[in-house]
């Protein structure tokens, strides 16, 4: 008989009507789990209400903000009586050379990517510290790993995601609370399609580099190797083991980007080894 893990048993998921929040919100739902599903537009997301009259609460949740969030939070303790897992998952991509990077857009991104996870994490942690138990998921990318050209803003967003996850898991384990890190690779989802934007500045010295990168030059949408599906089985493994991972790679391209870039950040580190020690006193 499947085993439901009580202390896990209610999720809350931003950016569910597509791609991995729609994917993991369903394997959730599937498990006999409950789970809030959120989203900026609800009307995505009527199939939850169908297929998962009891388990389902389907919420409007706009992540930029702050007082939906707490709205979101507090009708789903109310709903459900606690949040036991927390997914941020809503966010979506940003391609511009540094220098091209506009300051509205730029903001909007950082709002979206990381502040909002931010205020929901702080929305949902009293409950969990007052539980001694949680766990919080925080959906990253293999751009925090290593940067491509054109990608500098959206990996800084997750960067600083991953950052603060780190303090995070330190303050909260001896406090029963689990803190994860998704690190996936190229999924078929809309990530690299509806979930793009891009700079209105174009520098022609760039054309090359984050140039080619650009809505439209990329021929990625629809031809990635990963499948959400999978992904989300997989995320709700990690986070139910005992041994819980603090960064989990997501994808065979994943595994294969994070071995080489590790090799090379090895090989960096010897070679000035000696030279990086001499700064002591």
């Amino acid at each position: 008989r499947r085993r439901i893990f009580s202390y896990m048993k209610t999720w809350l998921i931003t950016g569910c009507s597509t791609g991995l929040g729609k994917s993991l919100a369903k394997t959730v739902l599937k498990k006999g789990y409950q789970a809030v599903v959120t989203a900026r537009n609800t009307d995505t997301l009527a199939e939850f209400e169908r297929e998962f009259p009891k388990n389902a609460l389907v919420l409007p949740l706009d992540v930029t903000d702050n007082k939906a969030i707490s709205n979101t939070v507090k009708r789903a303790i109310e709903h459900f009586s606690s949040i036991d897992v927390l997914v941020n998952n809503a966010g979506y991509g940003y391609r511009a050379a540094v220098e091209e990077g506009e300051f509205e857009d730029t903001q909007r991104l950082f709002h979206t990517n990381f502040w909002g996870p931010i205020a929901l994490m702080k929305a949902v942690l009293p409950q969990m510290r007052r539980n001694h138990s949680g766990a919080i998921i925080n959906v990253s990318s293999i751009a925090a790993i290593r940067t491509a050209p054109g990608s500098g803003y959206y990996a800084a967003s997750k960067c600083a995601l991953e950052g603060l996850s780190d303090g995070l898991r330190a303050e909260t384990a001896p406090l029963g609370i689990k803190v994860m890190v998704v690190e996936p690779g190229a999924f078929r989802t809309d990530f690299a399609g509806r979930s793009l934007t891009q700079s209105r500045t174009v520098i022609e010295d760039y054309e090359e580099t984050s140039g080619a990168r650009r809505i439209g030059r990329d021929t990625t949408h629809g031809t990635q190797p990963g499948d959400p599906d999978k992904a989300a089985e997989i995320i709700i493994q990690a986070v139910e083991a005992d041994n819980t991972p603090f960064r989990l790679l997501l994808g065979t391209d994943a595994v294969a980007f994070a071995d080489q870039e590790m090799k090379v950040r090895a090989e960096e580190y010897a070679k000035w080894k000696e030279f990086s020690c001499r700064s002591d006193y």
